[in-house]
């Protein structure tokens, strides 16, 4: 699974979210989501593969029309596990038609780990999407986007992303909240 580079006008979609993330997205990074950061030069990343939760190959643009909020994470990922069930209780209070959690295992082997890992937590909210090859972490960090797991990006309906935060956060925050709930009301 490799990620395609967008094209010229993917590019100029993604530059017309420039004033929104600054008035309304960057002042949002505060509290437990203060490392976010928000997008200075918004990419589209639509493109981006992996296999979803039925096993079948995917990209992000599936998801088009809701705000995302994508995590990249691993079982061996200390910091994936503790964040884990925070994501879930995101997924549980906002998720549904404006907005979805999308978290993307990159585990190498296969999917008994992951599986076993979310149900041992007690996962109620969250799919088990996963890229074994791990090319969509690759792909993020050729973008700048991320050096390490977890990293998780926050994209609009139209797949632009608004901002990335490297390392764990308590995404069920009230922060946090106020943070995806600009992006889905824009």
């Amino acid at each position: 699974m490799v990620a395609r580079q967008g094209n010229v006008e993917e590019a100029n979609a993604c530059a017309a979210s420039a004033d929104f993330i600054t008035t309304s997205i960057a002042p949002l990074a505060t509290g437990e989501v203060a490392a976010f950061q928000a997008a200075r030069d918004p990419q589209d990343l639509s493109d981006l593969a992996f296999i979803n939760a039925d096993g079948q190959p995917a990209t992000l643009d599936a998801f088009s029309g809701k705000v995302v909020l994508v995590n990249l994470w691993a079982t061996w990922c200390a910091p994936c596990r503790r964040e884990m069930p925070a994501l879930d209780r995101l997924q549980g209070a906002l998720g549904g038609e404006g907005f979805e959690v999308v978290p993307i295992n990159i585990d190498t082997g296969g999917i008994d780990k992951p599986k076993a890992f979310l149900e041992s937590i007690e996962v109620k909210n969250l799919p088990l999407h996963r890229d074994p090859t791990t090319d969509i972490f690759q792909a993020i960090r050729k973008r700048g986007l991320g050096l390490g797991l977890p990293v998780t990006i926050l994209l609009d309906g139209s797949g632009c992303h608004l901002g990335h935060m490297a390392g764990p956060a308590e995404w069920d925050s009230d922060d946090a909240k106020a943070l995806i709930s600009a992006a889905v009301e824009h």
